[in-house]
């Protein structure tokens, strides 16, 4: 079982930045492919940035909408996936969560464990 929590959100102005942090328990967060999801209010949950497992070769995939804005990263000593975003913008603006999976996907369905979530609000 993996637990997850988020956190580093808050109201930044357009332009400016904010990086998340998601910490796991567990001994085996490097095994798990991690992905940072966001929902506006209203909408699904839209997938932002993934990472796979620890590897000999690391794959990462990033939303068209995010990328050259947002870096994912992760430190599997210290079990902490996270989210760099610069230039952030108004419609970035969402509730973000980070989510654990056996592999890594832009698909919600096969993450299998997921963070409470934290704020991210950008304004104009």
């Amino acid at each position: 079982q993996v637990q997850l929590v988020e956190s580093g959100g808050g109201l930044v102005q357009a332009g400016g930045s904010l990086r998340l942090s998601c910490a796991a328990s567990g001994r085996t967060f490097s095994t798990y492919a991690m992905a940072w999801f966001r929902q506006a209010p209203g909408k699904e949950d839209d997938f932002v940035a993934g990472i796979s497992s620890s590897g000999r070769t690391t794959y990462i995939y990033y939303a068209d909408s995010v990328k050259g804005r947002f870096t994912i990263s992760r430190d599997n000593a210290n079990s902490t996936v996270y989210l760099q975003m610069n230039r952030l913008k108004p419609e970035d603006t969402a509730v973000y969560r980070c989510a654990a999976a056996p592999a890594l996907s832009r698909l919600r369905a096969p993450y299998n464990h997921w963070g409470q979530g934290t704020q991210v609000t950008v304004s104009s």
